[in-house]
């Protein structure tokens, strides 16, 4: 187990750094004044390498005005977890009938 660990690890690793690398290259083809340094690698990767606001992050990683369970990041490539709605999620009642 601890092999086929450090192997999944390893690939995720690599797929990460090619996903950054594919996006900041999109940014440095465009022309300066249309770089935003943020969108989709391969079309659905989130990426935005803004420095990170303190409204960026909590609307990445809390925010129960969105359904979304993940999030774009606020700083990186990928997603986050919007914590306020798996918050959300545990504290429903269960739906087992009992009114």
């Amino acid at each position: 187990m601890g092999k086929a660990f450090r192997l999944f690890r390893r690939v995720l690793t690599w797929v990460t750094l090619a996903t950054a690398a594919a996006a900041v290259l999109d940014q440095l083809r465009r022309p300066p004044p249309e770089r935003t340094w943020h969108g989709l690698a391969f079309g659905f990767v989130p990426y935005d390498f803004r420095p990170p606001t303190p409204r960026r992050f909590r609307d990445a990683w809390w925010n129960p005005d969105d359904p979304r369970l993940f999030t774009p990041r606020d700083f990186g490539v990928g997603w986050a977890v919007n914590f306020a709605r798996v918050w959300e999620l545990l504290m429903r009642p269960a739906a087992n009938g009992d009114g």
